[in-house]
């Protein structure tokens, strides 16, 4: 066989073995979708944190404009916080990202993706997502380090500034959020919990501080010097929750959060829960969020937004 015959060979079959594995069930891409654009800053930061008890506190949580909590293997939480305006000078413990994470940022425009790491196989998928992924081995020279007196893997922080990421004002325009005043209706609410298999977060109205405190496994989320989490708005996200084809090192099947879709949720703001509906029709589409009854838009309050992906 002639030399080039082999190599032009061979080069098909990767192209069309990737093409399988991008294809596959399960998979957030689509056929439009094509490799990241290298000069993209990002209008958005996501950062993906650690959520075990060995990661508490975090740092730079309480600067994210939005906080997400996903479900990963063995019933643990894990956040994506979102930033869209201010970055802080460390954000962190920095952990892997899951393939829930990939459909998530895709409502985003144009997202930059600060991680430690993936399952091998999950690789391919990043590396032809719409998106700028920033792990250790993609960042500049001193943009991560070990540290914060927490023992590994729960010591990966990220000085974002150093990842040239560029937040943009309008960066959460893309996902249908919608701030504005206290909508009529709702119920009085002093506080909401929403338990995983192996994890549980709470959230408590307070009237002084105008946000709903957070708590994580019954315990009182703190920032590292010693602040509060609080949110403004408050989301449970009622989601179809499924295996997925990836699993961690010790063999436990990692969980597919489908994002795109419809359902039921429940809205917490100004000491208030409202009975909501989201709707999300495609990908690249953002999450529009109206009341129950009349799908009237939803608008949240002016703050910080959590969003809490609980099991349908």
């Amino acid at each position: 066989m002639r030399p080039w015959t082999q190599t032009r060979r061979t080069a098909v079959a990767v192209v069309a073995a990737a093409a399988t594995l991008a294809l596959a069930p399960g998979c957030t891409l689509s056929k439009t979708d094509g490799p990241n654009p290298p000069s993209s800053d990002g209008r958005i930061l996501a950062v993906k944190i650690d959520n075990v008890g060995p990661a508490r506190p975090q740092t730079g949580l309480d600067a994210a404009d939005v906080v997400y909590a996903e479900q990963v293997e063995a019933g643990l939480s894990r956040l994506m916080a979102v930033y869209a305006g201010r970055l802080p000078p460390v954000i962190g413990p920095v952990r892997s990202a899951r393939e829930t994470d990939l459909e998530l940022l895709r409502q985003f425009e144009d997202p930059a993706l600060a991680f430690s790491g993936a399952q091998s196989k999950l690789l391919p998928l990043i590396a032809t997502a719409p998106l700028r992924p920033l792990p250790p081995g993609k960042a500049p020279t001193g943009a991560y380090f070990r540290g914060g007196g927490k023992v590994a893997p729960h010591n990966l922080f990220v000085r974002p500034k150093a990842l040239k990421a560029d937040p943009r004002e309008g960066g959460l325009e893309s996902t249908g959020f919608r701030f504005g005043p206290r909508p009529k209706g709702g119920t009085p609410e002093r506080e909401e919990t929403v338990r995983f298999p192996a994890a549980r977060f709470t959230f408590s109205w307070s009237a002084e501080r105008q946000r709903w405190l957070v708590s994580m496994d019954g315990e009182r989320a703190r920032t590292t010097d010693g602040g509060t989490l609080g949110a403004s708005t408050v989301v449970v996200q009622y989601v179809k929750v499924h295996e997925s084809r990836f699993h961690d090192r010790s063999g436990n099947v990692t969980p597919f959060t489908e994002t795109v879709g419809s359902g039921k949720a429940r809205v917490l703001r100004d000491g208030r829960a409202y009975k909501a509906h989201w709707e999300r029709p495609a990908g690249r589409s953002g999450t529009e969020f109206t009341t129950e009854e009349g799908r009237r838009p939803l608008p949240f309050a002016k703050g910080q937004v959590w969003v809490v992906y609980a099991k349908a």
